[in-house]
């Protein structure tokens, strides 16, 4: 019985060896196919996905904490050179929590903080570059990024809410502005 196992032996290896050498030549057609259905290789999401995990540490969260968006809106008086956009969504099921300062894209940028059940949604605001873009949405290490460009801001919600309830709050927090969405983000 020992001769018959050391012939099938080289078969074996020559078989785990075809298998390594057809994944070795097809690893990057899989690799190319991942990054093109459903990553951004944006370096702002990524920085908005780091600031919203820093942010999660303690004492990281809120600068100005309040439920009152006629609290948080002024606290950033000052603070930058823009008047960042606030909204109660308590009726939608996303209390606001607070506020704070943060940086993406070298640059300081309001941070409103909401929550829905146990979990933050950061949502990061500046002033554009460009005119209304569409929305875009992206997930990446267990976190949806949807961002928007519209009325002269560009808007960035990070959270690891189910992409469904990212996408309410973004409906939520534009319906009443009016903000056209008109092309895709680059």
């Amino acid at each position: 019985m020992l001769p018959s196992r050391r012939r099938r032996a080289p078969l074996a290896y020559a078989m785990a060896a075809g298998f390594a050498t057809a994944l070795l030549l097809t690893s990057p057609a899989w690799i190319t196919a991942l990054r093109q259905r459903g990553t951004d290789s944006n370096p702002i999401v990524a920085e908005a996905i780091s600031s919203h995990i820093r942010s999660l540490q303690a004492q990281h969260l809120m600068d100005v904490v309040s439920t009152d968006q006629h609290t948080v809106k002024p606290w950033f008086e000052g603070k930058l050179d823009f008047s960042p956009r606030v909204k109660d969504l308590v009726r939608e099921g996303f209390p606001l929590i607070g506020g704070r300062l943060d940086a993406i894209d070298g640059r300081s940028v309001a941070a409103l903080i909401y929550k829905r059940h146990l979990h933050v949604i950061n949502l990061y605001q500046w002033p554009a570059d460009s005119s209304a873009t569409a929305q875009s949405e992206v997930q990446r290490h267990g976190y949806t990024v949807i961002r928007w460009t519209a009325e002269g801001m560009r808007y960035i919600a990070v959270s690891d809410v189910s992409a469904g309830d990212l996408q309410q709050f973004v409906l939520a927090f534009r319906n009443d502005a009016g903000m056209p969405a008109t092309r895709p983000l680059p």
